[in-house]
């Protein structure tokens, strides 16, 4: 009987000896396969995520485009014309009343004796024409007037008038009435009423207006002579 139960116990004990040995085996078998796998799933893992490609960049953020140098010229020609335009119709209107901008001295009403009062001593005053003229330069005016101090023409070459052509004169006014030519100036003349004229005077040399004239042809004559 006692051998009996020793060698039931021995069994048991060789039993259990080569499980756990099983066991070990096993666990080592699964950290070799666990260690060979790992960087099969890593490599794909890194190539599993989408490339970006780096020539679409300067496509997303290239700047939007702008107006060419042709339009812009066009919008500039057109508000430039739009101003001439403006300005002429201004001059125009002006001139039926017999007077130039920023001057309120009108040709046929005002006396030279009230410009004095009001701006003093012109600048220069010479004999000239059909009359006397008084400048003063830095307005940049120049009046006219007879014996009897009437003023008779106003002239402006405020630096606003001297950007205006002939073209765009002709293209808001029309045909002058008038034209004639005194050394290397031309002087277009409209009739801007039956008082006053409008004359612009363009030198040959320049294309463009140095200054204009407002003129009351009756006056002109000297009233007080003899």
């Amino acid at each position: 009987m006692p051998v009996q139960i020793k060698l039931i116990a021995g069994s048991i004990l060789l039993a259990g000896m080569i499980g756990l040995a099983g066991c070990s085996s096993n666990n080592e078998a699964g950290n070799s396969e666990s260690q060979a796998t790992a960087p099969t799933e890593t490599a794909v893992t890194a190539t599993s995520e989408p490339e970006v490609s780096p020539s679409s960049t300067p496509a997303e953020t290239a700047p939007a485009a702008t107006s060419s140098p042709t339009e812009t010229d066009k919008d500039s020609t057109s508000s430039n014309s739009q101003n001439s335009d403006k300005q002429l119709k201004e001059l125009l209107e002006l001139a039926k009343k017999g007077k130039v901008p920023g001057v309120k001295y009108a040709a046929h009403t005002g006396l030279i004796d009230e410009v004095e009062a009001d701006w003093g001593k012109p600048d220069q005053q010479e004999s000239a024409g059909k009359g006397i003229y008084a400048t003063y330069t830095d307005r940049h005016v120049v009046f006219g007037f007879n014996k009897g101090s009437l003023i008779f023409d106003v002239r402006s070459s405020d630096s606003s008038l001297q950007k205006l052509t002939l073209k765009q004169i002709e293209a808001t006014l029309g045909k002058p009435d008038d034209t004639k030519v005194n050394g290397e100036d031309k002087i277009y003349t409209y009739q801007a009423n039956d008082q006053y004229q409008l004359k612009f005077i363009i030198p040959s040399s320049t294309g463009t207006v140095d200054h204009i004239s407002v003129f009351s042809e009756q006056d002109s004559f000297n009233n007080m002579a003899g």
